[in-house]
């Protein structure tokens, strides 16, 4: 019997361990990539809402209403799909964005956030390509989404055109994956 016993308690042990490895890398795989290098930037583009802030690779910047100045009140659920821009160094600025308005704050989930004129910022899980701007104007997570002017202000603004090379923006996700790994 307490070889039969010895035997439950360790296939119930080993199958524990494969469910702990199995759901931790399948939520590594789930979580937003945020990250990005020291060399990062953040830059002005043209997008359907007018000049907006972007990163490096043209993804658009947004700030979440329910922030206080240089404090990210976004849950972690909230994360899943806003995403904080987040940098291992202060981005530099790059076409017309202000270098005095970037700093970093402790982010939620312990790395180092970037901020815009005192605005944590965030990406969206809906953009999939460069210069979209579909989490514009959302209310999601306790409050209002609004991409940057280069001023550092919410553009309020709803879409009027599609930018230039850009796809147009339908206001939602059409499915499909992401361009960025979300």
């Amino acid at each position: 019997m307490n070889r039969a016993r010895l035997l439950i308690v360790t296939l119930f042990a080993v199958t524990l361990a494969v469910v702990a490895v199995a759901t931790s890398a399948g939520s590594t795989k789930k979580q937003p990539q945020s990250a990005v290098a020291p060399s990062s930037a953040i830059s002005i583009k043209q997008t359907s809402l007018g000049k907006t802030l972007v990163d490096a690779k043209g993804r658009t910047l947004y700030l979440f209403q329910g922030d206080q100045p240089n404090v990210s009140r976004l849950s972690v659920a909230g994360q899943a799909v806003w995403p904080p821009f987040n940098a291992n160094a202060k981005p530099a600025a790059t076409g017309g964005a202000s270098a005095a308005q970037i700093g970093t704050i402790a982010g939620v989930n312990g790395r180092t956030q970037v901020t815009y004129n005192g605005h944590p910022l965030y990406y969206f899980v809906g953009d999939h390509n460069p210069g979209q701007t579909n989490g514009q104007g959302l209310n999601e997570f306790g409050g209002l989404w609004y991409a940057l002017s280069p001023g550092g202000v919410a553009v309020t603004s709803t879409p009027t055109t599609t930018a230039p090379g850009t796809p147009a923006n339908s206001g939602s996700s059409n499915g499909g994956g992401s361009a960025y790994g979300y």
